[in-house]
């Protein structure tokens, strides 16, 4: 059977993205299940990820299992970011909500840490795991991540994980992410990018909310990370992935600490 492309048509993915994030919200099992269905990373092969997902917070409790199991994403943007006591980190495209309970774990009481998500399913189940966690500095809120519900210069730290190859166009989350950071505050995202332009036959419905068909080439990644006014923009971490024509990067970049 011929799946239909979608390469053209910004809405049909924002749909498909949309529609098959609110299937996995309802699921217990994450990105590194074996059932092709409930894959973010497209069952890459034995490590399609390539994140790890940490099994404790600071004070000791352990992450229940279905949390540890619910992961999206394709790195390990947290260990990157280096978050600091009192910081307030925003995570673009938060899911169910775990990188920002990591996230507020670390930056403390005094910190914050705010999810955004596009998917209402999604915010609600990261609402309903943040009151069983008992979280107060977590919060999430609905909206998409190239509109961002999040004043300007509010954010120390950007972090994102498997979501902005998701977008039919890059640009506005990189511009966004950097209109929310403070002069000086960095974004830190992991992602998956292609050795060179992917063929058509990857541009499918499928592929592409599988965080396959959005993947652009690494420099032109990059490109559009520093087009978008950050500096010092580096690729810390770096992992095959799938076919051998796409791998997962872990990038980090500041925002100039003057304009």
């Amino acid at each position: 059977m011929t799946v239909p492309t979608i390469a053209m048509d910004p809405q049909a993915i924002r749909d498909a993205v949309r529609e098959r994030y609110a299937r996995a919200a309802t699921r217990t099992s994450g990105c590194c299940a074996p059932a092709p269905e409930a894959s973010c990373c497209g069952n890459a092969g034995p490590d399609p990820c390539g994140g790890e997902v940490p099994v404790a917070f600071t004070d000791g409790r352990a992450l229940p299992g279905d949390l540890a199991s619910a992961s999206l994403g394709c790195g390990a943007p947290l260990e990157a970011a280096a978050l600091r006591p009192g910081e307030t980190v925003v995570d673009l495209g938060s899911g169910a909500g775990l990188d920002v309970f990591f996230a507020a774990d670390r930056v403390g009481p005094a910190g914050r840490a705010i999810g955004v998500d596009m998917t209402p399913e999604m915010v609600a189940k990261a609402r309903a795991n943040r009151e069983r966690l008992g979280i107060a500095q977590a919060e999430f809120r609905l909206g998409e991540i190239e509109h961002l519900p999040v004043a300007d210069a509010t954010a120390d730290v950007v972090i994102s994980n498997c979501v902005i190859n998701l977008l039919p166009d890059k640009r506005p989350a990189f511009g966004e992410a950097h209109r929310v950071l403070r002069p000086g505050g960095r974004l830190v995202v992991s992602d998956i990018v292609s050795r060179e332009p992917l063929p058509e036959a990857y541009r499918t419905a499928e592929r592409w909310t599988a965080c396959l068909g959005g993947a652009i080439p690494e420099d032109e990644y990059l490109a559009l990370v520093r087009e978008a006014g950050f500096e010092a923009v580096e690729v810390v971490a770096r992992r095959p992935y799938a076919d051998g024509r796409l791998f997962s990067v872990t990038v980090r970049g500041h925002k100039p600490v003057r304009a």
